[in-house]
């Protein structure tokens, strides 16, 4: 029943205007009894001295009893709200015009009537009450005396017996009756404005939660319409923040999608990869056996030297796999270490130059003052140049070029490995680094497993950097990446 955020405040609302209304009305019954106390007593100031001045208390040393209880008698006939009682000096009561019945106290506390006389407290001061065992009333007091000697005290109960509950204050009071009866009106109509102001305070989170629970429901993730007269209160700015996550979801949900998509075309571009060289070796292994007898010695060796390309072209497609495998693993950790990017360069050229030269292409190296120390995993960055070098002779033809150039700043070295080659078209700029993608194969003389550049990039990753392509058709391409110095890491340690 009081599931809902509204109908929980209605309850809180209903649950605090009640306990305000009966705090109030309590408040207002104590004052108004302590107010009407403290007026009777004020007018009532000189009640039991009046008393004393019209009664001869003590004639002979012996005091009229009948006569004074016929007197107390009178007066209470005249004021029913009063009590009247003599005291001794110590508070117990001597006479008194009442049934014997209905007297509780027989010695009334003198205290009371010490700071009454005294003046030292302010009204309403309140004394027992002989007929009451529990409460305690306001009061009228005076001293008797004879010959300058305290013999006892005139006490004087003010109101009585009445008004011992708040319906009997209402009861006999129009204006305090009234005024119950205006506060509980408030307090119902404070209720109501209330439901109504919680009403359309919740009805946009309400609005909200509904959107919400039908996105989730039908997985249909969209934006929600904010109303920017409210964008900057708490339930506006958490439809912003539940479009955000809409946002963060939506894009994540692409991300597999996308994800997904490549793990498909991976497994497929694997399959159709190892499978090729695989029942190429097959075939060729199978027709030397069935027909050895058959083939000419020439043939034989042919055959042979086709098994054993598509074995090392089987063979470097799973290394190639396990490396990139192993690169996005977390067990690809970078060996960090100073060496020298001139003698690696240099070594790498010398390992590509007889390669180049059979296919009529010049590999050269150049370097705009010698390169430094730089810091890296050296092994890691030898493989990288590899496949970018690889990758350049094998898109440049005859007669063609591969410049490695090296510019050294102040904080790092930019490698550019360029060839004037046939190029790259636009369209397959942004996708020449996925695994697997090959570019148009009438535009190279060789075919690559489609993840030496992928690996390189991986590889730059690791090493904090981004690898950069250019390219022009039928002009060349530049792959470009940049590695931090020795001294410049160095000297950010040192920071």
């Amino acid at each position: 029943m009081f599931k809902s955020l509204y109908s929980k405040l209605a309850l809180t609302l209903f649950i605090l205007l009640s306990i305000f209304g009966i705090a109030f009305s309590q408040l207002l019954h104590h004052t108004s009894v302590q107010y009407q106390q403290e007026a009777t007593q004020r007018l009532n100031e000189g009640l039991a001295e009046h008393v004393i001045a019209e009664i001869e208390f003590f004639k002979d040393e012996k005091t009229d009893k009948q006569a004074i209880k016929d007197i107390f008698h009178m007066m209470m006939v005249i004021n029913q709200s009063i009590e009247v009682y003599q005291l001794d000096a110590n508070g117990k009561i001597l006479n008194f015009a009442a049934p014997i019945k209905k007297i509780k106290h027989t010695t009334i506390d003198i205290e009371p009537i010490k700071r009454y006389i005294n003046k030292q407290a302010p009204y309403p001061i309140l004394g027992d009450d002989p007929r009451n065992l529990n409460q305690h009333k306001a009061f009228s007091a005076a001293p008797i005396m004879k010959e300058g000697k305290l013999k006892g005290y005139i006490y004087v109960i003010l109101e009585g017996e009445r008004y011992t509950s708040i319906l009997d204050v209402i009861q006999d009071s129009y204006i305090v009756g009234i005024s119950i009866w205006a506060i509980a009106a408030i307090l119902l109509i404070t209720f109501v404005i209330g439901l109504l102001v919680f009403y359309f305070m919740t009805r946009r989170l309400k609005k909200l939660s509904s959107q919400m629970q039908e996105s989730i429901a039908h997985n249909e993730f969209n934006l929600l319409e904010i109303d920017k007269a409210y964008h900057k209160d708490e339930v506006g700015q958490l439809s912003i923040q539940f479009n955000k996550l809409i946002k963060t979801i939506n894009k994540q949900i692409n991300e597999l999608r996308n994800v997904d998509k490549v793990r498909r075309d991976l497994i497929a571009n694997v399959s159709h990869d190892l499978r090729t060289p695989i029942t190429t070796l097959q075939g060729y292994l199978e027709t030397l056996l069935l027909k050895d007898n058959e083939l000419s010695s020439k043939q034989k060796a042919q055959y042979l030297k086709i098994s054993i390309n598509h074995s090392k072209h089987l063979s470097r497609l799973v290394t190639e796999l396990f490396e990139l495998a192993k690169l996005d693993s977390c067990e690809s950790i970078i060996s960090a270490e100073p060496f020298s990017l001139a003698e690696l360069i240099q070594d790498i050229i010398q390992k590509f130059t007889l390669a180049a030269n059979k296919q009529g292409i010049q590999l050269k190296y150049h370097y705009k003052n010698q390169p430094g120390l730089v810091i890296g995993d050296i092994g890691m960055m030898q493989r990288a140049l590899e496949n970018l070098i690889e990758n350049a002779l094998r898109h440049t033809n005859k007669d063609g070029t591969v410049m490695i150039t090296v510019k050294t700043t102040d904080d790092k070295v930019i490698v550019n490995v360029s060839d004037n080659g046939c190029g790259i078209d636009k369209a397959e700029l942004s996708h020449i680094f996925n695994r697997f993608y090959r570019i148009d194969k009438s535009r190279t003389n060789t075919v690559g497993s489609g993840l030496g550049l992928a690996i390189t990039k991986r590889i730059l990753e690791l090493h904090g950097s981004e690898i950069n392509v250019k390219s022009k058709l039928n002009e060349g391409t530049t792959f470009s990446f940049q590695i931090p110095t020795y001294q410049n890491k160095l000297a950010n340690q040192i920071r």
